[in-house]
């Protein structure tokens, strides 16, 4: 087993989500299947909802600010109540979700409406969110010895706490101290983990990072935070270069405190 010694000064970990607490099956054969499988259901279901008209809203905006792209459905607006005519609108926003989804786009109009699904689907019990075994063990480990725990992922905020408050392992929300996600910038970009670190209120030197992406490590690397590239079943392979240059580990559990080694 590997084992990676925390360096003395990490005072915070900060967690990446899909590949490195979660198996990125879970991402890519439940949530996004999920909205694919029942947008169309549940538009229908909540449309008369302030909230839904306001998540149609957005789509609309974006679909508008969209327009010159190929591929690109616009959503009407709704000038009557006519069922017909409702029916139409909906089909247009499924259609809409589905061109965005299909090239793995992040707009916010999106991830909104992303979110709100699997909110319904998380607290009706249809979904839990997925985290592998070790990692609910090592954060308590970390949390008792004084460390703090954070979440970076590209995810909403509300995505994560809706993951980790419904997981497999219960709610884990007590375990973490804070969440951030691509509205504070993107994660190949180091700026976003120098931001991480004044949020958190230490220097940049005090976190270790842990991803399965080797241009996020790469992007803290360079805000000088300290890094650790998580090998789980499914995700990416790596180059022989990255291999021999990251820390590298397939389990929380092979992160030893420095007491403990």
């Amino acid at each position: 087993m590997v084992v990676l010694s925390l360096p003395a000064e990490v005072a915070a970990i900060l967690l990446d989500i899909e590949g490195t607490t979660t198996p990125i099956s879970y991402v890519q054969d439940t949530l996004f299947p999920y909205i694919k499988d029942n947008v169309k259901e549940y538009l229908r279901s909540h449309w008369g909802e302030e909230e839904c008209q306001q998540d149609v809203s957005l789509l609309r905006k974006q679909a508008e600010e969209d327009s010159s792209l190929d591929g690109i459905v616009p959503i009407p607006s709704e000038t009557g109540t006519g069922e017909g005519e409702v029916e139409q609108i909906i089909q247009a926003v499924v259609d809409n979700v589905y061109w965005q989804m299909s090239l793995d786009r992040k707009t916010t109009a999106l991830k909104q409406l992303q979110g709100h699904m699997w909110r319904a689907a998380y607290t009706s019990g249809r979904m839990k969110g997925e985290v592998f075994e070790d990692v609910v063990p090592a954060i308590r480990k970390w949390r008792e010895a004084g460390l703090k725990v954070y979440i970076y992922s590209s995810g909403s905020v509300e995505a994560q706490k809706l993951l980790f408050g419904y997981s497999t392992e219960g709610d884990i929300l007590e375990l973490l101290d804070g969440h951030f996600d691509t509205k504070l910038g993107p994660k190949v970009e180091s700026e976003s983990y120098r931001r991480i670190a004044r949020s958190i209120g230490c220097s940049t030197n005090n976190v270790l990072f842990l991803t399965d992406v080797t241009r996020e490590a790469h992007a803290a690397e360079e805000a000088n935070m300290h890094v650790a590239v998580v090998l789980r079943p499914g995700n990416a392979g790596l180059t022989d270069d990255e291999k021999s240059y990251y820390s590298l580990i397939t389990s929380f559990s092979e992160l030893f405190l420095p007491s403990s080694t």
